[in-house]
């Protein structure tokens, strides 16, 4: 018997939405900074870094 979909899956073959780890090292001041601004705006330190990188590759490129 086939698995029965959930309303929010997404179709078969779409990974545009699919996540992935990554890791980097800032210094002690700058993550506590990034943190503290990610609380002031009601978000995450993810979502302020992938904003910012998706802004970055939308850039042309030099």
């Amino acid at each position: 018997m086939p698995k029965s979909k959930k309303s929010t899956d997404k179709p078969a073959g779409d990974k545009s939405d699919k996540k992935k780890n990554t890791s980097l090292r800032l210094s002690s001041k700058t993550l506590k900074a990034l943190k503290l601004r990610a609380i002031e705006d009601e978000t995450s330190v993810q979502k302020i870094i992938e904003t910012l990188v998706e802004n970055f590759l939308d850039q042309p490129g030099k």
